[in-house]
């Protein structure tokens, strides 16, 4: 199975392993000014880059690094009181320093509040048993809530769910995935996957082309890697080494494994076999 199908099954969170810098805010005279500088500094530390509440000028991170932990909280914290985007992050803030009891009830009352991505976390812990009781059927319910919302993570979160049997219904989820791949880079791709594949629908090279293609223009890096893939193959568009070779090296970038692993096959087509038929190595040029 290639690396990127696996990219399906549920998100689960990661905590502490991209480090940023805090950067200080000046203090604001008022009330008001002095909460919108602590969401800003709760953004900046704790933003969740697949929220859909995320601000498009918030680039987000993809884990609280350990060193800003105690300042998130602290800024989160006094955020979360206006804002159910804060409540989530204070959670993110709370499970990067192992505090899940603390996480958990941050999440359920962004949850309560309408925070979809709220709902996706506590759907993982759910679904996996990890700091609450396992319970599929309430894991269930909750991405259930975030896909109807329009979240991608619940869509494609509630289809690993059953495991990809036909109770997750590939067409609902491919419809839901449609409306959310309006604005959402991994809605486009998750989308564009099913649509290669003909999971859910019928199967349409050049509409998931499409959809990998705008979610490359996002810089989201399985889109990147797939562009790379169809560029390469003159899948659903034309044949292009060049472009290829490009889009898999922007993906690679951004850690892309499959993107490494395809750069390194252009550059080393031929493969080198002993007399049993075994590979023994590549020959570049």
């Amino acid at each position: 199975m290639r690396h990127h199908e696996t990219r399906h099954a549920l998100w689960f969170a990661a905590f502490g392993r991209i480090a940023i810098s805090v950067i200080a805010i000046a203090a604001a005279p008022t009330l008001a000014g002095a909460q919108s500088a602590d969401l800003v500094l709760c953004d900046r530390l704790a933003a969740d880059p697949a929220d859909p509440d995320k601000p498009a000028d918030v680039k987000g991170v993809p884990d609280v690094a350990p060193s800003d932990v105690a300042t998130a909280i602290k800024y989160c914290k006094v955020a979360s009181g206006s804002s159910r985007r804060a409540l989530y992050q204070l959670g993110r803030a709370y499970a990067a320093n192992k505090q899940m009891v603390e996480a958990i009830g941050a999440w359920r009352k962004a949850a309560d509040k309408g925070s979809t991505s709220a709902m996706v976390e506590l759907g993982v812990l759910y679904g996996t048993g990890a700091g609450v009781a396992r319970d599929e059927a309430q894991a269930r319910k909750l991405f259930e809530r975030a896909a109807e919302a329009g979240n991608p993570r619940g869509v494609t979160n509630l289809a690993a769910l059953s495991g990809g049997s036909a109770s997750s219904d590939p067409a609902r989820a491919r419809q839901m995935l449609a409306k959310s791949a309006e604005t959402n880079a991994e809605a486009q791709y998750q989308l564009g996957l099913m649509m290669a594949d003909g999971t859910g629908g019928a199967k349409d090279d050049a509409g998931a082309r499409a959809m990998f293609e705008k979610a490359a223009a996002q810089n989201h890096p399985g889109a990147l890697e797939r562009m790379g893939a169809f560029a390469q193959e003159g899948r659903g568009g034309p044949k292009d080494s060049s472009a290829a070779k490009a889009y898999y090296e922007r993906a690679a970038a951004l850690g892309d494994e499959d993107a490494k692993k395809a750069l390194k096959r252009m550059e080393c087509p031929y493969a080198i076999k002993d007399k049993r038929g075994n590979f023994v190595t590549n020959l570049c040029f």
